[in-house]
């Protein structure tokens, strides 16, 4: 089990719960758009697709963020007297990288309206991937990991739940600018922790 996990009181610093909300939904909006993707493709009552979708994404999202602080205990003595340098980098390449997709993105790429594991694993996984490093920022910042993989999870869970219901009804008019939303906000969030801290 990784280190650093319980912390006393005086230890920890608190990210804000609605910057830590903020952070939670930037990270979502690459699930939300595969989301939106799939949606397109189902015919009908797409709730249980929705459903299994937002486990996946959701899941992922919470787990890797949990990596990335395990990772990020193991070097914590050269990280945290420059965790609000660590934090900025992070979410502003992270942020840049989404907002560069996006754009470059000319439409909603084919996805497959199948929910088998083979199809979702990748997905969840390519979706969920820059939360490692978001999870580094939280060990910088020395934030409460469990409360934060929590609102991370359950935040993604809806915003993918609610992609695949819009993905279905309207199509794909959503994604490309919730991911350039998600992009900026994540670069607000870093500039704002790197300002104030």
């Amino acid at each position: 089990m990784c280190e650093g996990l319980h912390k006393s009181r005086q230890e920890v610093e608190y990210i804000g719960f609605l910057d830590l909300l903020m952070i939670a939904v930037g990270l979502s909006m690459d699930a939300f758009a595969v989301s939106v993707c799939k949606g397109m493709e189902m015919k009908g009552d797409c709730k249980k697709a929705g459903i299994i979708a937002g486990i996946y994404f959701g899941g992922f999202q919470a787990v890797m963020p949990m990596i990335g602080y395990c990772l990020g205990n193991g070097i914590n003595q050269y990280i945290t007297s420059s965790s609000r340098y660590v934090a900025l980098v992070l979410l502003a390449v992270i942020g840049a990288g989404m907002i560069l997709e996006a754009v470059e993105k000319q439409h909603c790429e084919p996805a497959s309206a199948s929910l088998k594991p083979s199809i979702m694993l990748p997905a969840a996984i390519a979706t969920s991937i820059d939360a490692v490093a978001v999870g580094v920022t939280f060990a910088a910042q020395q934030v409460v990991i469990f409360s934060s993989i929590t609102v991370i999870g359950i935040t993604t869970f809806l915003i993918s739940f609610a992609g695949v219901r819009m993905g279905n009804v309207f199509g794909n008019r959503f994604g490309k600018q919730a991911q350039i939303l998600g992009g900026i906000i994540l670069i607000c969030i870093g500039i704002k922790i790197f300002a104030v801290s």
